[in-house]
């Protein structure tokens, strides 16, 4: 049996009154009415996370790159071999990754937490702050965690939501990183949507055809042990997810509890992501996709999050890249909502 997992709390909506003064106000700016496409929805639902209108510029945008192995990597279904988490972590902590790169041209910090990565110990301190275990276990053939261990790991992704909030976060973005972490994300988004392993499963880092008939029989043999299962999340992530996955969740949740917003990731953040929607019904009403990433269950879920990709640019990084490259585009869309004329300040009639 699970432990009890204290229950979030419920989730309120973005502030529907500041909604409605957002799309007021872009009807007198000075262009034509929807001539901003999405910038302009976008707008909205920033000024209605911020309960503000005009909505204020990102100040303090945090990306947390959530860090853990997978046993389910020693059963072939990733063309990378394990020590490369640790060594990304490492990468991540010098500054030398896409996430970092990115980070800095969208205006966000970088935090990584080692919640399961397969070391004796953690890089740091401050990295392992948060720790549950070394590696998950292999899905196709046990239990990704034990029963304390989910519950740890969700309290972790809560614990780290309220840091940064705390620390004055303004929008959070999750990112992954863990070699074979897309074969329970994949594995988790099929039990929460009833699919079939050979319609989602994808090819993750760059596999050939030989590891995707690994992988597919990995996802195939987690999800016969998660039947029955499908309406309980955190038996799910503690059956098929893992100590990284079950951290998002909470993390995301907690975001929600905040009223922070967020850019989703990747395919690994958005399985989260479900699972975290489910624990906390309506959290999901704070985040929006990043993007679209080239893996089928990452179009599968977003489409139950009912969650439209900001940009689809091919990418499949994780590590919250794809949400990065998106972040500008979210900025500009407040920029636009608050900083542009009206036809009256402008002196233009028609408007």
């Amino acid at each position: 049996m699970t432990p009890q997992v204290a229950y979030f709390p419920d989730i309120p909506a973005p502030d529907p009154d500041a909604a409605a003064a957002a799309r007021d106000r872009q009807a007198l700016l000075t262009k034509p009415a929807g001539a901003l496409g999405r910038l302009e929805e976008l707008s909205v639902w920033v000024a209605a996370c911020q309960s503000s209108c005009p909505p204020r510029q990102f100040e303090r945008a945090r990306v947390v790159v959530f860090a853990g192995d997978h046993g389910v990597a020693a059963a072939g279904v990733s063309a990378y071999p394990a020590e490369v988490t640790a060594a990304m972590v490492a990468n991540f902590a010098a500054g030398g990754a896409a996430v970092n790169v990115l980070a800095e041209v969208a205006g966000a910090g970088v935090r990584v937490a080692d919640i399961a990565v397969d070391t004796d110990e953690p890089l740091s301190e401050a990295i392992g702050g948060h720790r549950i275990r070394r590696a998950s276990g292999n899905i196709a053939i046990e239990d990704a965690l034990t029963p304390d261990e989910v519950v740890a790991a969700l309290d972790a992704g809560r614990a780290i939501a309220d840091e940064e909030v705390d620390s004055g976060a303004d929008l959070l973005i999750a990112g992954d990183m863990g070699i074979g972490n897309t074969t329970p994300a994949t594995t988790l988004i099929a039990a929460l949507t009833d699919s079939e392993p050979v319609t989602v499963v994808g090819r993750g880092t760059g596999i050939d055809d030989a590891g995707w008939m690994r992988k597919t029989a990995a996802v195939r043999d987690a999800l016969y042990r998660t039947r029955r299962l499908s309406a309980d999340p955190v038996a799910l992530l503690r059956i098929c997810g893992g100590a990284d996955l079950a951290a998002m969740a909470g993390f995301l949740a907690q975001a929600a509890v905040r009223r922070t917003p967020v850019l989703l990731d990747g395919v690994v953040v958005t399985a989260a992501a479900l699972a975290a929607d489910t624990l906390a019904p309506g959290a999901r009403l704070w985040w929006r996709a990043g993007h679209r990433s080239t893996e089928p269950a990452h179009t599968l879920a977003l489409r139950h999050l009912d969650l439209e990709p900001i940009v689809e640019l091919g990418m499949r990084l994780g590590e919250g890249s794809g949400a990065l490259v998106a972040l500008p585009v979210l900025r500009a869309a407040v920029a636009t909502l608050a900083s542009m004329a009206t036809f009256e300040e402008a002196g233009i009639s028609g408007g």
